[in-house]
């Protein structure tokens, strides 16, 4: 009897950054440019890429705050209030983020689906060949097993000789 997989652990394995799968899943996709967007799909498809970027737009919200009358300058550090870092993090989320990772995402997610329809399309052959295998009339396959058991339990002309006696040892 197998125990029933538990949905936490296969959430764990999909959101957690494991250099070692991302370098096996590395090398079944193949070129440069595939390579580049499989790696950034992988990574920013993990919960450190959620906190990291959670980070990011949670550093420019005490400004904004603070001009919506929340919050005054003296109730948070001097550096968050900066107009640099506000820039620098509407540049990541806004043209970053959305001009060019979203890109690479969707092209990442192409390269996925062609190497999961790969794998697919193998599992698809595969069980076609174990179901031809298992196919009474087919030769090769269970027809031989078959036959030898067939051969097996037919009795064959014996000749009769003298009773054997089963004490004797």
């Amino acid at each position: 009897m197998s125990r029933p997989v538990k949905s936490h652990q296969l959430l764990a394995r999909a959101a957690r950054f494991n250099p070692s799968e991302i370098k096996k899943a590395l090398g079944e996709v193949e070129g440069f440019n595939a390579k580049i967007a499989f790696l950034i799909t992988r990574s920013v498809g993990t919960m450190a890429c959620a906190y990291l970027f959670c980070l990011i737009a949670l550093t420019s919200l005490p400004a904004i705050l603070i001009e919506a009358g929340v919050l005054t300058r003296s109730d948070v550090p001097s550096f968050l209030t900066k107009p640099g870092l506000i820039l620098i993090v509407a540049w990541i989320a806004q043209t970053f983020i959305q001009l060019v990772l979203l890109s690479i995402i969707m092209v990442g997610q192409t390269v996925q689906s062609a190497a999961s329809d790969a794998r697919a399309e193998k599992e698809f052959t595969d069980t076609e060949t174990i179901l031809d295998r298992l196919d009474t009339h087919t030769a090769g396959g269970i027809r031989d097993v078959l036959d030898a058991l067939h051969a097996i339990t037919t009795p064959t002309s014996v000749t009769p000789g003298p009773p054997q006696d089963r004490n004797v040892g």
